[in-house]
């Protein structure tokens, strides 16, 4: 059975690349551009990993981090963070608030597959 993933992403470009390679990799891929909705959406789907955009209107990625930490239903599920504002100390934060793997924008296509891959469970 393919892993699922949840890719959270407001910008409807990057949205569909990832999407697009990730479906090309074998993956189901559940999109959702609003931020507000994403917890709701991973409970829905059960994803096996939760690709989070940093940068979202009205919320912070990193507080949907946190939040997903707290869900008993979704502490479990591994974040892969990605953001175009790769600024110092902000690894280390979004790391804090509980995401597994971390990547700034631009992504290339290896890292981010290999990035995918590291945090999916076996």
């Amino acid at each position: 059975m393919a892993k699922r993933i949840l890719v959270v992403e407001d910008n409807d470009l990057n949205r569909k690349l990832f999407c697009d390679v990730l479906k090309a990799n074998g993956f189901e891929v559940e999109p959702e551009a609003d931020g507000e909705q994403a917890l709701d959406t991973a409970r829905r789907v059960d994803p096996d990993l939760i690709i989070m955009d940093i940068q979202l209107p009205n919320i912070s990625g990193v507080d949907l981090i946190e939040q997903a930490k707290q869900d008993l239903q979704l502490q479990a599920i591994p974040v892969l963070a990605v953001t175009a504002y790769a600024g110092k100390g902000d690894e280390e934060r979004i790391r804090d608030a509980g995401a597994a793997g971390y990547l700034a924008k631009p992504v290339s296509i290896v890292p981010f597959m290999n990035a995918v891959k590291d945090l999916l469970p076996g």
